[in-house]
């Protein structure tokens, strides 16, 4: 899928409310094509986002697991140590 939505399940502390927008944000703008809607397409394209963040948020609540939750610090400091091992010069 695309690189910007990140996982949001599962962290301590939970995903905030922006957090499930932006994700929604990404997912929205990579199946419609666009970064930015036309004038004629912004009112369908807010709404896709405001929809798809409003389920994310169900879903989120009402996931469950048996794993502890994930510092989020523990994975930013992964994801930078796996980007500089890509991007290496």
């Amino acid at each position: 899928m695309c690189r910007n939505i990140h996982t949001l399940h599962n962290f301590e502390p939970p995903a905030t409310e922006d957090e499930v927008h932006a994700a929604a944000l990404q997912y929205v703008r990579k199946i419609s094509g666009y970064a930015r809607p036309s004038q004629a397409n912004a009112a369908a394209f807010e709404r896709a986002v405001h929809e798809i963040a409003h389920i994310s948020r169900h879903l989120l609540d009402e996931l469950v697991t048996s794993a502890p939750a994930r510092d989020r610090e523990v994975e930013a400091a992964k994801a930078r140590a796996r980007a500089a091992q890509r991007f290496a010069a």
